[in-house]
């Protein structure tokens, strides 16, 4: 039995091994950072007597960090493959969970976090797993973009958890130090696993017969990638490139806003610590099968319309959020409010339908300049509201009403055509 499976594993293709290979990096930069970042957000802000909208700055100081990252750290993937920024991002996020452990300022807090832990962190864990997605398949781009994004959701689950109990029973320094050593112990492995793309193992995407000259890989190419491949120049003078930026600054502000303030959003709405942490768990839990379903559905169906139907029901979730009266509110935002995450890889696919494989990093990473100041913006926002009126309910139109844009921007896109 072990032999034959030795035998299927050996035949599948590559490409898979290296999408398992972005999945675990994802776990590890959903679990203990996008995630666990919320868990430390209470004791932080306690601890260093800060009010939220200043914790929450740090984390969008470190969102807008990444937006200007973005283009070198595409162009760099690009020239030099996803491995180096993979490294780099886990043993720099790594040691700067370590040093968290050691701050006692709201100064030392800004610059372990900023020049250390985030530093790497978009280039390492958000750009290159899916570039990877990217390079290594065309015709089930959307998902193998998928797994890889779900994995954020796993990480949640099975990492959260841990970080929700050490720092309960141990104080959040030695959560952060924990932190920091299971994503060097477990990150650097799955790093130098990684290979760049099928050509330099001398493959094709998706597995196609190296044999085969590839009239059917060219077609293949060509239906998926639109009229050919695109460069960052070509793409600038698109309708489609500027609408996907407003349309994932908005849903990514929307989403960033909200989860960063999870915890405290259900402490606010009536829930414990512990029971918000359980929620948040189960949102984590809840966005793999989210994942996959609208993973599998946009390989089949118009992509913008898909994405278009779940910021409708993300929409849908904030106003039960909202205006919902009782637990069973909590729960049921908690349920729906994942299929806005679920969109991820789907919207990123569709920039490599449209824009193709070659400057797909670079592409990505000059778009992330621009759309990641809306979820840097959003959390300070929200905090700041918070701290004026002592209730995150002045948001929540705001907040529907932006998702609302974001669906209409996606549900308008169309396929670009190249230009000189």
């Amino acid at each position: 039995m072990i032999g034959k499976l030795t035998e299927q594993l050996n035949g599948l293709f590559y490409g898979w091994r290296m999408i398992a290979a972005g999945c675990v990096m994802r776990m590890l930069g959903g679990g203990f950072h996008l995630y666990g970042f919320t868990i430390f957000f209470l004791p932080i802000t306690n601890e260093l007597g800060l009010s939220r909208a200043a914790t929450s700055l740090v984390f969008s100081l470190a969102r807008a960090e990444g937006a200007i990252e973005g283009p070198l750290a595409g162009y760099m993937i690009d020239r030099y493959g996803p491995r180096p920024m993979m490294l780099a991002g886990i043993i720099l996020s790594g040691l700067g969970y370590m040093l968290l452990a050691t701050v006692h300022s709201y100064a030392a807090f800004l610059i372990v976090y900023l020049g250390v832990i985030s530093l790497a962190f978009s280039a390492g864990f958000m750009h290159s797993p899916m570039v990877l997605a990217n390079s290594w398949f065309i015709r089930r781009r959307a998902m193998a973009m998928t797994l890889i994004s779900s994995a954020i959701g796993i990480g949640g689950t099975l990492i959260t958890p841990i970080l929700a109990f050490a720092v309960s029973q141990w104080g959040w320094r030695c959560g952060a130090f924990i932190a920091g050593l299971g994503l060097i112990v477990t990150g650097v492995p799955v790093a130098l696993y990684v290979k760049r793309s099928p050509e330099s193992m001398g493959l094709l995407p998706d597995g196609a017969p190296v044999e085969e000259p590839s009239q059917s890989d060219r077609a293949t190419g060509a239906q998926a990638s639109g009229d050919g491949e695109f460069t960052l120049k070509q793409a600038l003078k698109t309708t489609a490139f500027w609408k996907l930026i407003l349309a994932t600054t908005t849903r990514v502000g929307v989403y960033n806003s909200i989860t960063v303030h999870f915890v405290p959003i259900m402490v606010w709405r009536g829930a414990s610590e512990a029971k918000a942490a359980a929620m948040l768990a189960t949102m984590a839990l809840m966005s793999l099968p989210s994942h996959l379903l609208v993973g599998w559905i946009a390989d089949r169906v118009n992509k913008p319309r898909l994405m278009a139907a779940c910021m409708l029901l993300g929409a849908v979730a904030v106003a039960i959020l909202a205006y919902g009266d009782g637990e069973w509110a909590l729960w049921v935002f908690t349920l729906l409010f994942t299929f806005v995450e679920a969109l991820f890889p789907v919207s990123w696919a569709t920039v490599g339908d449209y824009f193709g494989r070659k400057h797909f990093a670079t592409i990505r990473g000059s778009m992330s300049f621009f759309y990641l100041w809306g979820p840097a913006l959003g959390p300070v926002i929200t905090g700041f509201v918070y701290d004026r009126h002592q209730s995150y309910a002045p948001l929540m139109n705001t907040y529907i009403a932006v998702a609302l844009v974001a669906g209409l921007l996606y549900a308008s896109l169309r396929q670009p055509k190249p230009t000189a």
